[in-house]
């Protein structure tokens, strides 16, 4: 018989027992847990929002945050220091007994302090956008902007780049907040005066190609001079390119040759309403 207390290691196990067959679980085979797993994980996506996750209430409450942002010291300190990412978050991680989801939100949101300084002198300032082109990293700044407008939570990280929490794990699809997030996006673009906008978007992604045409569509209807490609590895490019970058993915911020803050301006100035977490802490931080 299939024991109750054998899912703990499982959390998936664990869920389907709690939520799904209830206190009859006892009764069912491990077959039938396993089917029933393989039933939840092949369910269609129909999901229309990229909002909070149920856990993120508690997980970012006003209580957590002073945790996090110790973690964040601990574990900038650490990468600074030359100690490997993947350690240094699992120990700073079991220190504060952090969730995953939490752990997460720590490295996303964490830097060394040799990142921190080239990726402040190489930040341009929107300001200085008048006229200019600028690269956007297509998937990185729209599932943010996605996430802020159907409230899921933004993390201010400690160089003072704005990231979600949303993973769209090789399928992207189309959500209520899509088109107005692109829309937000074109307007910051032209109101702010930049002369042409490239958009990147990773071909291997599926649904990509309806992405590149909504997004085309839009920059048409709106006059916008904007182009958009698909690319195996758009982080390659913008590493490399003499335009603009605007993201805020970590590896290209610390390979480009010059970068703009694109998503947390636009949350900044256009979405007051939207659930900001700053995890960034006053001394060793970027604004």
């Amino acid at each position: 018989m299939f024991q109750a207390k054998s899912t703990s290691r499982y959390p998936l196990c664990q869920f389907v027992f709690n939520t799904t067959c209830g206190l009859q679980a006892a009764e069912l085979s491990y077959c039938d847990i396993r089917d029933t797993i393989y039933e939840i994980r092949n369910m269609p996506d129909k999901r229309s929002h990229r909002g909070p996750h149920p856990a993120d209430e508690k997980l970012f409450a006003p209580q957590a945050i002073g945790d996090l942002r110790l973690a964040i010291v601990d574990f900038s300190l650490l990468l600074t220091r030359g100690y490997a990412e993947k350690s240094s978050l699992k120990l700073v991680g079991d220190r504060f007994s952090l969730t995953e989801r939490q752990r997460m939100a720590v490295m996303r949101s964490a830097c060394s302090d040799q990142q921190l300084a080239s990726r402040s002198q190489r930040r341009i300032e929107p300001n200085d956008l008048v006229g200019q082109c600028v690269a956007v990293d297509g998937y990185n700044v729209l599932i943010t902007i996605e996430a802020a407008m159907s409230g899921g939570v933004i993390l201010k990280g400690r160089d003072g780049c704005c990231r979600d929490l949303a993973s769209i794990h090789g399928t992207y699809r189309k959500v209520t907040e899509t088109i107005p997030a692109v829309q937000l996006i074109g307007n910051f673009l032209a109101e702010i005066g930049t002369a042409k906008a490239l958009w990147l978007l990773d071909s291997p992604v599926s649904n990509s190609g309806r992405l590149k045409t909504l997004i085309g569509e839009l920059a048409r209807k709106n006059g916008w001079n904007w182009e958009v490609e698909l690319l195996l590895s758009p982080d390659a490019e913008l590493k490399k390119t003499d335009l603009i970058a605007a993201t805020s993915d970590s590896v290209i911020l610390d390979g480009c040759k010059s970068w703009v803050n694109l998503a947390k301006e636009v949350i900044t100035q256009r979405l007051s309403s939207a659930t900001v977490v700053d995890l960034a802490t006053s001394n060793s931080s970027m604004a």
